[in-house]
C-alpha cells in the first residue's frame, strides 16, 4: 500500500496532472476575480472566503479523472484487482495520493493567495484549518466518482456533474468556517460539522468506490 502511494504521488507530481495544474488553476482564479469584481477592498474582503474555497474546490476537480483512468487504461487496475490488497484500500490509497499531490499544495498555497483578496488577517489560520480538514473529503468524493465513470469514454464531464453536488455540503461549511473566523465569530459549528462530513466520506466511500470498480471491471 505504501509503494502504490508513493507511485501515485510520484506520477502525479511527475506528469503534472494534479501538482502543478491545480496550483495553476488555483492562481489564475485569484487573480482573475479581482478585475471582475473591481478594485474594492471591501467586496473583496467579504467575498475572499468563498471564492478561495470555489476556487480549491475546482482545482481539485480537474484532475480526479486521472486517479483510476490511467491504470484502467494500461492494465494496472486489473492487476490491483487481484492482488491481496482490497479495492477498498486501494481507492483510499489513491485518494489519499491525490490529496497529497493535489489538495496540500493548495492547502498551504492559498494563504498567500488569501492576501490578493484582501482576506482579513484573522482568517488565515481558519482557511488553513478548513481547507487541512475539508479537502480529503473532495478528495475521497472524487475517487468515488471517478471509480463510477472508470469505465467510460470522455467520461470527465459526467464525472464533474456527478461529484459537484456531492461537494456542496463541503464547500459551505468550509466557506463559513473561515468567513466567521475573519469576522471574529465562533467556528466551531461549521468546522466540526466540515471535519464530520470528511470523516464520513473517509469511512463510507472506499466500500462505495470498491463496488463501482468491482462492476466496472467484470
Amino acid at each position: 500500500m505504501i509503494r502504490l502511494f508513493l507511485r501515485d504521488v510520484k506520477l502525479s507530481v511527475r506528469a503534472g496532472g494534479g501538482f502543478g495544474l491545480g496550483l495553476a488553476f488555483f492562481l489564475i482564479v485569484t487573480v482573475l476575480v479581482p478585475f471582475g469584481v473591481g478594485p474594492q477592498s471591501d467586496i473583496l474582503r467579504a467575498i475572499a472566503p468563498g471564492i478561495l474555497w470555489v476556487g480549491a474546490l475546482l482545482s481539485c476537480l480537474l484532475s480526479l479523472d486521472r486517479i483510476f483512468q490511467l491504470d484502467y487504461e494500461d492494465g494496472s487496475l486489473d492487476l490491483l484487482a487481484t492482488a491481496p490488497i482490497p479495492l477498498e484500500a486501494v481507492a483510499l490509497v489513491k485518494a489519499a495520493a491525490h490529496w497529497v499531490a493535489t489538495g496540500l499544495p493548495l492547502v498551504l498555497a492559498a494563504p498567500v493567495l488569501g492576501v490578493l483578496l484582501n482576506l482579513d488577517p484573522r482568517g488565515f489560520g481558519w482557511l488553513l484549518a478548513s481547507l487541512a480538514v475539508g479537502t480529503p473529503a473532495l478528495s475521497m468524493i472524487g475517487a468515488f466518482g471517478a471509480a463510477l465513470t472508470v469505465g467510460l469514454k470522455r467520461g470527465g464531464l459526467l464525472l464533474s456533474l456527478l461529484v459537484l453536488p456531492l461537494y456542496v455540503p463541503t464547500l459551505i461549511f468550509g466557506a463559513e468556517t473561515v468567513r466567521r473566523g475573519a469576522g471574529g465569530l465562533a467556528t466551531d459549528t461549521p468546522l466540526l460539522l466540515l471535519a464530520a462530513i470528511t470523516l464520513g466520506t473517509l469511512a463510507l466511500l472506499p466500500f462505495a468506490a470498491a463496488a463501482a470498480l468491482r462492476v466496472n471491471l467484470r
